[in-house]
């Protein structure tokens, strides 16, 4: 019997993330190689989302609200920056109160 455990970076990752991953690794690590899988150019293939999703994951709160910027960002309703500045500002108010 075999348990699987998935890192908290890696849980609210889709699908297409985690087979852009395993094909980027496979790949030795070659953008310009996972391109050519892709059929897309070089400069088309961006880890700059990929990247900002797992950062997203690694902060673990248990806060409602931090918890809904993070899927806000995720699932593409608000950017990056955007949910920083606000996760920011809430915590500033939080220890104000």
């Amino acid at each position: 019997m075999s348990i699987e455990i998935v890192p908290e970076w890696m849980v609210n990752l889709e699908k297409e993330d985690i087979i852009f991953m395993k094909k980027f690794i496979l790949s030795s690590g070659s953008l310009k190689e996972v391109a050519k899988q892709y059929d897309v150019t070089y400069p088309t293939v961006r880890l700059d989302k990929l990247i900002q999703k797992i950062k997203l994951n690694e902060d673990n709160t248990n806060d409602s609200y931090i918890a809904l910027i993070k899927r806000l960002v995720i699932n593409e309703k608000i950017d990056f920056d955007t949910a920083k500045i606000l996760i920011s500002e809430y915590k500033n108010n939080k220890k104000e109160s």
